[in-house]
């Protein structure tokens, strides 16, 4: 069984049990007050086990299997098995810890403020994926990948600002940013000829999505 279905049935058997269990919710949720007050650091990385709704884990869980998958047999690949499974995992918890900074630093005082789900790994894989294939076409919106990409960081960036809502996009931005920095150098380190792929793809520029 592939890391990416062991982490989508983990994330689902606890997102599942913290709807019916308030406890279980407050135990895990990133509140940066409390962590703040608490010193519980461990809610940097346990919100991203638990979400707000049925909805809001499907899009999440959707996502990580559609490109989590994906990375996860490129890095097999390019790190070898048992190196390329540590990096993986560690890019995908570390992306919901990483995603969260900005939002604590932001938030500490405010008491009213708290985050749930694995957005931040989820943005990261996905710009991860980017790397990889920048000018393949999404089915929805009808968009190569690195337009979307930069279009979506620019969205999560203005709604930051606006803050009329209550989703994190500040940790979409940063996961999306950290997926992207991480595989540059984790792949840079062990094959630098890929960085000249990737630069390589990025400007032979879009094809026909037909």
């Amino acid at each position: 069984m592939s890391l990416t279905i062991i982490l989508i049935i983990l994330t689902a058997l606890i997102s599942l049990q913290a709807f019916n269990n308030p406890n279980i919710q407050g135990q895990l949720i990133f509140h940066p007050v409390t962590i703040r007050e608490t010193g519980q650091w461990y809610r940097f990385l346990s919100h991203g086990l638990i979400h707000a709704n049925l909805t809001h884990l499907l899009i999440n869980m959707f996502v990580l299997w559609q490109f989590g998958s994906v990375i996860e047999s490129v890095f097999l690949s390019v790190f070898g098995d048992l190196n390329g499974r540590l990096l993986f995992l560690f890019l995908y918890f570390s992306a919901i810890i990483v995603a969260s900074i900005g939002s604590y630093f932001k938030h500490r005082y405010n008491s009213a403020y708290a985050a749930v789900g694995a957005s931040g790994a989820t943005s990261g894989l996905v710009f991860s994926y980017i790397l990889f294939d920048p000018w393949q076409w999404f089915v929805f919106p009808p968009l190569p990948a690195i337009v979307l990409g930069v279009a979506y960081l620019i969205y999560s960036s203005y709604m930051e600002k606006r803050g009329t809502d209550n989703i994190g996009h500040n940790a979409h931005f940063w996961g999306a940013i950290y997926g992207v920095s991480f595989t540059t150098i984790a792949i840079g380190i062990v094959r630098p000829d890929l960085i000249e792929r990737f630069v390589a793809l990025l400007l032979q520029g879009p094809t026909s999505p037909f």
